[in-house]
């Protein structure tokens, strides 16, 4: 699959300077974008399979849970392209306030 954009990801990291848990949220991360990078998926039970913790949100959208749920994913998979586009990423209890269905990646609202 093609990430788009592997940047948001590291941009998230960054932000996270002097958080006690940034250096667990980037592995996590990480190791989530090498897994998804080699994957081809050709429908959300191919992302089922994979990922049995994921959420699958309508024919598009996908919610992967990060270092043990602490930290939310949210993507739309374009299987037929076989492109994954990050749409938002952060903590669990922000998610909580978002509307995953129509959420939209915004790099100065996302940030915790």
């Amino acid at each position: 699959m093609r990430i788009v954009a592997r940047s948001t990801l590291s941009r998230y990291v960054e932000g996270l300077a002097g958080h006690k848990h940034r250096r667990a949220v980037k592995a996590a991360l990480d190791a989530w974008f090498q897994e998804v990078r080699k994957a081809e998926w050709k429908s959300s039970a191919e992302v089922k399979a994979s990922y049995s913790h994921a959420s699958i949100v309508g024919a598009d959208r996908v919610v992967f849970n990060i270092k043990g749920n602490a930290y939310r994913l949210v993507v739309s998979v374009n299987y037929n392209r076989g492109t994954v586009f990050i749409k938002w990423l952060g903590t669990h209890q922000k998610y909580d306030k978002i509307d995953v269905r129509t959420i939209q990646y915004e790099p100065q609202t996302h940030q915790d």
